[in-house]
């Protein structure tokens, strides 16, 4: 759903840049109680694995493709301050590099993709997650979470084009035409998003902070006081995990960099060729003509380098590394150095990620 340049009037674009910048800042304030040494590594890996998934269009319907949002496994995973952050830089990366998503509708797009997105899915999981309790819940949530997250984002933006779009549109058949597709879409992202948070829990449960709640933390008495090394197993508060497991998890952050790469350096060559829902519904309500040529749209990796005859899996790589050079780099500076932000506060020696 990257909405490109010349859908959107000045006065939209504009208002939606404020409110972008407006959320942006709000959000580099609150991932810092979100970040430390720990987990803002973990959060430019998020940011990595969400381009890199984002390349793998599936088919969802006749001639339509859908791609991953990120929104809701980015909020499950780190919180949601550091979620819009991390759709944020994936979006000024592809936009900027790669010519995917208009300049001009760069605030739209991390309104939709980021703020949105976001917010849907986080309100939704922690709606869920305070009813039902347990690792199950937790990927049932995200399921859902992400799910919900798309369509709601889809309604969003044809709201957006009703009030603001360069051609008229029926409002009510665009609506149905972005949500029927867009909850087909859905689904593709509610299975990728709980696949991943089930994967993660099953490994770094400490990582997933949707599920901090259930993670009970193991606490060493020492001479300077308690020590806590390691948070517990999900789902079985009070019953922790031994304290030598997560030093033989050190694998896990090159792992998912490993998974990431893979991704988009291999899978990528495999991703459906179809338009995304937004391009499909544009073209079958007749605004795609609307769509103006990227300012970027020559550079070498525009298109994933279909421009410059780079094979998508090199133009793929490049995003990889690009955005977790950008997003580790933001995420390092925004965290909170020697803390961790646990509930009380505690003072934490972890193992590395």
């Amino acid at each position: 759903m990257h909405v490109p340049d010349g859908f959107f009037n000045a006065a939209v674009s504009l208002s939606a840049g404020v409110v972008a910048a407006a959320g942006v800042t709000v959000c580099l304030r609150g991932a810092r109680r979100e970040l430390d040494d720990r987990t803002a590594p973990m959060a430019g890996l998020v940011a990595a694995f969400i381009f890199a998934v984002q390349m793998l269009n599936f088919p969802v319907a006749a001639g339509t493709s859908g791609h991953l949002l990120g929104g809701a496994l980015a909020a499950i995973l780190v919180g949601p301050y550091t979620a819009v952050l991390c759709v944020a830089v994936v979006l000024l990366v592809q936009a900027f590099f790669f010519a995917d998503g208009g300049l001009t509708a760069l605030g739209v797009n991390i309104t939709l993709m980021g703020v949105v997105a976001v917010l849907v899915a986080w309100g939704v999981f922690r709606l869920i997650t305070r009813s039902v309790r347990g690792r199950g819940a937790v990927v049932a949530a995200s399921f859902v979470a992400a799910l919900i997250s798309v369509p709601a984002t889809a309604l969003v933006f044809t709201l957006l084009f009703w009030i603001g779009g360069t051609a008229p549109i029926e409002i009510g058949t665009v609506a149905a035409a972005m949500g029927g597709v867009h909850l087909l879409i859905g689904i593709g992202e509610g299975l990728i998003t709980a696949v991943t948070v089930s994967t993660v829990l099953a490994v770094r449960p400490d990582l997933v902070y949707g599920a901090r709640e259930i993670v009970a933390p193991l606490v060493l008495r020492g001479a300077d006081g308690d020590v806590t090394v390691t948070p517990g197993t999900p789902g079985t508060p009070g019953t922790p995990v031994p304290a030598a497991a997560p030093r033989r998890r050190s694998w896990f952050l090159p792992a998912g960099i490993a998974a990431a790469a893979l991704l988009a350096g291999g899978v990528s060559f495999y991703a459906s060729s179809s338009p995304d829902g937004l391009e499909r519904v544009a073209e079958d309500k007749g605004f795609i003509g609307q769509a103006a040529d990227h300012p970027l749209g020559e550079q070498p990796l525009a298109d994933y380098g279909d421009v410059g005859g780079i094979p998508v899996g090199v133009a793929g790589l490049i995003g990889v590394g690009a955005t977790l050079a950008a997003g580790g780099g933001l995420f390092l500076a925004v965290r909170r150095r020697g803390e961790d932000p646990g509930p009380a506060g505690e003072r934490r020696e972890e193992a590395s990620v």
